[in-house]
């Protein structure tokens, strides 16, 4: 260990990205629309980027780039044959973004909560809270 560096450091190599870095991709890859639709057309067996291609009205090389950052996000598998390129999904990286979101089901969770109490009163003809609600603050739900 470097003479310089503290032991409570840690050093990440290129090889192992951070977890924000893993979401940030994951994040950016998923922001595109032709993208999503590249991971729900790959299933359990590897599929041809020309076969990936074909229900789009894009250039396969367009394609070949769109999956090219599902491949750096770690959300896609590519395997070449020659000049055969076959992808495959890998859901790893969806599942780290997956628990990362599911921090923030309280919240809604409450927010659903006082929705339900809300939409409950109204079907029972009930008069309205007066003033305005705080979010996540839960309402008693009569049953």
């Amino acid at each position: 260990m470097p003479a310089n560096r503290p032991d409570n450091v840690v050093s990440l190599s290129a090889a192992e990205p951070s977890a924000d870095s893993v979401l940030d991709a994951v994040f950016s890859a998923l922001s595109d629309p032709v993208r999503r639709s590249i991971l729900d057309r790959l299933g359990a067996e590897a599929v041809t980027v020309t076969e990936l291609a074909a229900p789009f009205d894009i250039s396969l090389q367009a394609v070949s780039r769109h999956i090219q950052v599902l491949v750096r996000a770690g959300l896609v598998r590519q395997e070449r044959s020659g000049r055969i390129a076959r992808c495959s999904i890998d859901v790893g990286p969806i599942l780290a973004a997956a628990v990362w979101i599911n921090r923030y089901s309280r919240y809604w969770q409450s927010q659903f909560d006082t929705l339900a109490t809300l939409l409950d009163g109204i079907d029972r003809g009930r008069a309205r809270p007066k003033g305005r609600i705080k979010p996540g603050t839960p309402l008693k739900r009569r049953r």
